[in-house]
């Protein structure tokens, strides 16, 4: 097959702090809600933190409590997801081998982990649950959800932090390109908001200790920024050729034109601070697509609100888009200051907003953002308002970057629904 052969959006799913539905999460998005709240529980109360983006875990919707007990919190946000995005169309025109699974976590059951060790320690280790290993395993989201669906044409879980959603769905691209499978659900899921997480993350100086309002901690690309909110949720995209989806009559909700990748090699948590890898990635999937720079009508950044981090990918921005006129300049999108960061959920979950953005023609004012960075070159929206007229065809056209700790940078280019008509 072509290697570079559109590949079509046919479900979406998610679980996130603006809702327990990808169509709760879109709404409330474009309401201008935010997913950030006072983190009031008391094991947070001497970490110095004050901020965080909880979402409900509605597993009684997939599975009885019985078994719901044998997964860990990131295995049933991932389940959940899976069940919203996998329709009845799915369930009737493929079977086990044809369907695929590639499915991110960055850190794995680390809920269950720690709650073993505290067994072990104050109960001994004949109290440690059986089922400990299968609770804490990375690719224990994956393979649960290869099971609920009966999956066994592909199973894979990929690992890169920040970046995993988006390589998992940047690999399903590859996979179908390739004809290995007929349809792949990929995305991925994080559960880490708890003690650990938190202390973890603030010992590396990586989080908001802003001490305002914590819906206005999370400041994407602002001059005020400093250090991103941690989130939990879960996000999946259903994936499979456009021609086929196309004769099956699926509902598409847009189509993924171009993949990129590079890594820094730089650093084991900081970008590399010239972005020229990150930079890289975006003309890959740019030249992957076919498109150029001039193409694009937003930017779904992965700006986490971190000074370093920011400042890097805003560089990269200007290498691209820095020989643009100002009226041609893509719009940015920085959902994070709503959503928190999601790690391995963030990409599929924020794909999932730039999708609609790009359909319903329709910019979401940012949030968190009064005085944007100067390196920064394209425009953030200060208020609702339209997408201009799309610059590709009758299709409006979106660069979605995700770029994780350990260097991994990854891009994708997404067109609108209409692109799959």
């Amino acid at each position: 097959m072509p290697p570079d052969i559109p590949i079509a959006i046919t479900g979406v799913g998610a679980v996130t702090p603006l809702g327990s539905t990808s169509i709760r999460t879109v709404d409330n998005f474009f309401a201008g809600l935010s997913g950030i709240s006072q983190l009031v529980s008391a094991e947070f109360a001497d970490l110095g933190v004050q901020a965080g983006a909880p979402c409900a875990c509605p597993i009684e919707r997939v599975l009885p409590p019985h078994q719901a007990r044998r997964l860990d919190r990131c295995s049933q946000l991932g389940l959940i997801t899976a069940a919203e995005a996998w329709t009845g169309y799915h369930s009737c025109h493929f079977s086990g081998n044809q369907i695929g699974v590639v499915f991110s976590t960055g850190i794995g059951g680390v809920s269950s982990l720690i709650e073993q060790l505290h067994v072990l320690e104050e109960r001994g280790p004949a109290k440690v649950s059986p089922h400990t290993v299968a609770l804490i395993m990375p690719n224990a989201p994956a393979a649960q959800i290869s099971l609920h669906l009966g999956a066994s044409g592909w199973l894979e879980a990929p690992v890169s932090a920040c970046s995993g959603g988006a390589e998992a769905i940047a690999r399903a691209v590859t996979l179908l390109r390739q004809g290995a499978v007929e349809v792949v659900v990929a995305g991925g899921a994080e559960a880490i908001l708890n003690r650990f997480g938190i202390a973890a993350f603030a010992a590396m100086q990586a989080l908001s200790r802003a001490a305002g309002p914590p819906e206005e901690a999370s400041r994407p690309f602002d001059a005020a920024r400093s250090g991103f909110v941690m989130g939990e949720g879960s996000g999946i995209l259903v994936l499979e050729r456009l021609e086929e989806a196309r004769q099956r009559q699926a509902t598409i909700h847009g189509v993924i034109t171009g993949i990129g990748s590079s890594a820094d090699a730089s650093d084991i948590v900081r970008s590399r601070p010239d972005g020229i890898q990150a930079l890289r990635s975006m003309q890959m999937a740019l030249a992957d697509a076919g498109l150029q720079a001039k193409d694009l009508d937003l930017i779904k950044a992965h700006a986490t609100g971190t000074v370093a981090g920011d400042a890097a990918e805003a560089t990269a921005l200007a290498g691209l888009l820095g020989a643009l006129p100002a009226e041609q300049q893509p719009w940015a999108l920085a959902p994070k200051a709503v959503l928190g960061h999601l790690i391995s959920a963030s990409a599929p979950v924020e794909i999932l907003l730039a999708l609609e953005v790009l359909n319903r023609g329709e910019l979401a004012a940012q949030a968190n953002c009064p005085n944007p960075i100067p390196l920064l070159p394209c425009p953030l929206p200060k208020r609702p308002q339209p997408l201009d007229s799309p610059r590709t065809g009758s299709s409006h056209t979106a660069l979605c970057n995700s770029f994780g700790f350990g260097g991994r940078n990854v891009s994708l280019v997404l067109q609108g629904a209409s692109a799959g008509a």
